[in-house]
């Protein structure tokens, strides 16, 4: 496949999935002159809703992708859990950015960890799980308390148990269908941060202000921006960010996910995760700066220069979960606060149906 084209206002850019994410990428898009087509295997894929076009089909369809491919100018995706099989049938046909390599690293948690620990960057100490004989080793040279992750498909806390001490290690596993797992070290942290950047296709990396995030049941809550950190904490967290933007040659936006640990004289960073697309401890962006983590991405697909992000003041994002939503109202009258309802219909606990957004202006202090 040649390089991917510049696009140009009228163009379509291909969504690969249906949820909240897809549907903010392509209210962006919009702004710019772009259509969003939507491929999405659910008939009540909330992004449907904001489409130019839409393609309900499994992701196995391969005479749906194929039409899917023949209708839009480029490819990309709005959750890192895309089957391999469909980004290389889709690359093939059309530009699919960011590239589908990423997905093969950041799909499986073992190799994404030994990528960012080839990096020099500084991770959890981990190590494999494949066998009962695995798991005990694992145990061994990792320590107690620690959790145990699946290395595919777990995100919001699904797939992992924490091990404490004196609990069974062997149930945790088997509570996760013993399929192929990691087992990190529990980490003492001071608070979790996340940097959101956008590399375009040229080298040109911008990062978002740090964002400070609160987690209610394994479920984001809270993201507030700027962090309560050091200045160099923020230094190193922004370097941390854009060395693995470079080593993947990414182009579009991503996230990673990090514990502030103290370590000695001072706070340290480690990597917990790294997400390959747009990122819920973004979204503030979109209320409280000049450009948001949604059109960075779009940019970057399109082949644009990125914007250079001016956070307009103080930024408190907040998660409406399940049947939270159902207050929305509360936030409609407050100064300087800022409502998105996803238009999903079902509001059952654990699910992300909205987000409130409070910028306050000025100040850089959290």
């Amino acid at each position: 496949m040649s390089a991917p084209p510049v696009l140009k206002p009228q163009a379509t850019i291909g969504i690969l999935g249906g949820g909240q994410l897809g549907r903010m990428l392509a209210l962006a898009a919009a702004r710019l002159g772009f259509r969003c087509h939507a491929f999405a295997p659910d008939a009540d894929s909330c992004a449907f809703d904001v489409m130019h076009h839409s393609t309900r089909a499994a992701y196995d369809d391969h005479a749906a992708l194929a039409r899917f491919a023949d209708a839009v100018d480029i490819i990309t995706y709005e959750f890192e859990n895309i089957p391999a099989e469909t980004a290389a049938f889709l690359a093939a046909r059309r530009p699919v950015v960011p590239d589908p390599t990423v997905l093969a690293k950041t799909q499986d948690r073992l190799v994404e960890k030994n990528f960012i620990k080839d990096l020099g960057i500084a991770t959890a100490p981990f190590a494999p799980v494949e066998s009962a004989a695995d798991l005990a080793k694992a145990v061994s040279a990792v320590g107690l308390p620690a959790v145990l992750k699946t290395r595919r498909l777990g995100y919001d806390g699904k797939g992992q148990k924490i091990i404490r001490p004196g609990e069974s290690a062997a149930a945790a596993w088997e509570a996760l269908h013993s399929v192929p797992c990691i087992l990190e070290g529990f980490v003492p942290f001071e608070r979790e941060i996340s940097v959101v950047a956008a590399r375009s296709r040229d080298g040109q990396v911008e990062c978002f202000d740090v964002a400070e995030n609160e987690h209610r049941d394994h479920i984001l809550k809270t993201s507030r921006v700027p962090a309560a950190i050091p200045e160099d904490v923020t230094v190193e967290a922004r370097r941390i960010t854009e060395a693995i933007a470079h080593a993947f040659d990414y182009v579009g936006v991503l996230a990673v996910e990090m514990f502030v640990v103290g370590q000695g004289s001072g706070p340290a960073v480690l990597v917990n995760e790294i997400a390959p697309r747009v990122h819920n401890s973004g979204h503030w962006s979109i209320d409280g700066c000049s450009v948001s983590q949604f059109e960075q991405h779009i940019r970057a697909v399109a082949g644009w220069t990125l914007g250079k992000p001016v956070r307009h003041g103080q930024a408190e994002m907040t998660n409406l979960i399940g049947p939270e939503v159902n207050d929305y109202a509360q936030w409609l009258g407050q100064p300087g606060v800022s409502l998105h309802l996803y238009g999903k219909t079902d509001p059952h606990p654990g699910r992300k149906m909205g987000h409130v957004t409070r910028v306050t202006p000025g100040g850089d202090k959290a």
